[in-house]
């Protein structure tokens, strides 16, 4: 049984009087509202209508019925409605969770053109690169790097990380420019990333013509920040490892110098992540497809580490030592 029809049937012959004019108004046939009556009486176990072959009158529980009934119909037309209005004009909270470089390169400058499309939707951005608990923190969704840690969430890709791997200037000059992966290894130091779940740093990988290496070099410092390690490598602390969205303005004034440009480092996918659920509110719809698209026409999101052209243009590098030279494996000696 249909229950919300019945109910809908049973005040329209409460309404009208009588099961003719009932089903008139509901554009249905006399005995297709009889049944649905009599299965609604046959559901509650009580008789809702006294039924004589002039008119229909209510019976106590049926009035008591009625009145419950109406209200709750009026609700659930309520809703209907504020959900209707709701896709067509998205409005309300909406609560995002997204890493420092995130926020501070591509979502806030871009936010004008958000409000300007959707201005009845109130954003509180939260801004961090630690893991979110969509449900205890009662956010809405997250956009964040890496491998999806809970399959529960809905994870859309838009998106790639290139990784880069630089230092200072003032660092180079005092500990020189490397040339091969192991060169890190072998006497440079490094500022890692700290790996949340695995309770460990982050080495460095690199990759070419299907040679791998993972460095760990030599480790003063891991952050679990990414502005953290921004402001490490600024300083000449170490060589580090971020994105190239948030390398390339450094890297065009001059003050960070790309490293081993012929190597390649991992990538890591982008996702923005929500709960499951099949009425997905239209403030949390809009937003994912608007963010897809804005990663999907960010110039700096397709910016990849073996990008030597554009990169080379943007500084004058310090040069190699001289002292020696390294071969695919091995170092020898000039």
């Amino acid at each position: 049984m249909d229950r919300l029809l019945a109910m809908e049937t049973f005040v329209r012959v409460v309404e009208a009087g009588t099961f003719t004019k009932a089903a008139d108004l509901l554009d249905m046939p006399k005995p297709t509202v009889t049944r649905l009556i009599q299965t609604l009486e046959t559901h509650l176990q009580t008789k809702l209508l006294n039924r004589t072959t002039r008119r229909v009158t209510v019976t106590i529980d049926g009035a008591a019925y009625y009145d419950r009934v109406v209200r709750l119909l009026g609700e659930v037309k309520e809703i209907e409605s504020s959900l209707s209005r709701a896709t067509t004009v998205p409005r309300g909270r909406l609560r995002i969770d997204v890493g420092a470089e995130v926020a501070h390169m591509l979502l806030i400058p871009a936010l004008a053109e958000f409000h300007q499309r959707y201005p009845d939707i109130r954003i509180d951005l939260g801004i961090s690169d630690r893991p979110v608990d969509l449900i205890g923190e009662n956010v809405d969704c997250v956009v964040q790097g890496g491998e999806v840690a809970d399959p529960s969430l809905v994870a859309r890709r838009i998106g790639d990380f290139h990784l880069i791997v630089c230092a200072s200037p003032g660092y180079l000059k005092r500990h020189g420019v490397p040339q091969h992966p192991l060169d890190i290894e072998g006497g440079h130091i490094v500022v890692n990333g700290f790996d949340h779940a695995a309770g460990k740093p982050q080495p460095f990988s690199f990759t070419k013509a299907g040679r791998r290496h993972e460095i760990s070099g030599r480790r003063m410092l891991s952050v679990s920040d990414s502005n953290a390690a921004l402001t490490a490598g600024l300083n000449g602390i170490g060589i580090i490892r971020m994105t190239t969205l948030m390398a390339q303005p450094h890297v065009e004034s001059g003050r960070l110098q790309p490293l081993l440009l012929d190597w390649c480092t991992d990538s890591l996918p982008v996702h923005v992540m929500y709960l499951p659920n099949r009425h997905l509110s239209a403030k949390v719809r809009v937003f994912v497809d608007w963010v897809a698209a804005l990663f999907a026409r960010s110039d700096l999101m397709h910016r990849k580490c073996c990008a030597r052209m554009a990169a080379e243009s943007a500084y004058q590098p310090i040069p190699a030592r001289p002292t020696q030279t390294r071969t695919a494996e091995a170092v020898v000696t000039a």
